[in-house]
C-alpha cells in the first residue's frame, strides 16, 4: 500500500530567552549575544507537522486534517501561543530554550495523540525567516 506525508502548518507567537544558569552574564552575552536579553524576545513562529501512513479506504485521508489541526492546537499552539517559553511552558521546565529543545518538547507533546494508522514523521520550527530546525524523533 502507498505511504503518504500529510503536512499541517500553523502559528504561535512566544518570548524566551537563552540563558544557561550555570554561566556567568558575561558568558551567557558572549554565546548567545541578544538572545541572552534579560529582558526576553520574541518570534512569529511556523509550525509544520507532518505525518505519514496509507489512506484510510473509508475516508481517503492518512489522517483527517481537521482532527490533525485540533490536536496540534490543543497539545501545542494552546500551550505556547503569546506564552514565555521559559516561564510559562511545562513541557520546557528546567530546560534551555532552544529551538531544538522546543522541537523535541513538541514532539513528545503530539506523538501519543496521532491517530491510528498514522505516525509522526518529521516537525519543521522556523523561528525566523533564515532559521528553522526539522525533528525525525531520532
Amino acid at each position: 500500500m502507498a505511504l503518504f506525508y500529510l503536512t499541517r502548518k500553523e502559528h504561535f507567537n512566544a518570548a524566551h530567552k537563552l540563558y544557561n544558569p550555570s554561566w556567568s552574564r558575561e558568558k551567557n552575552d558572549e554565546v548567545f549575544g541578544k538572545c541572552a536579553n534579560e529582558n526576553w524576545h520574541g518570534h512569529n513562529f511556523e509550525l509544520y507537522v507532518t505525518v505519514k501512513g496509507s489512506p484510510n479506504p473509508e475516508t481517503g485521508f492518512v489522517v483527517d486534517a481537521k482532527q490533525l489541526s485540533s490536536i496540534i492546537k490543543t497539545f501545542v499552539v494552546d500551550q505556547l501561543d503569546h506564552r514565555n517559553l521559559n516561564l510559562d511552558v511545562p513541557f520546557m521546565k528546567d530546560k534551555l530554550c532552544s529551538i531544538e529543545n522546543l522541537v523535541d518538547g513538541i514532539w513528545h507533546q503530539l506523538a501519543p495523540h496521532i491517530p491510528s494508522g498514522a505516525t509522526l514523521h518529521c516537525i519543521k520550527l522556523v523561528e525566523t525567516p533564515r532559521i528553522y530546525v526539522e525533528y525525525y524523533g531520532e
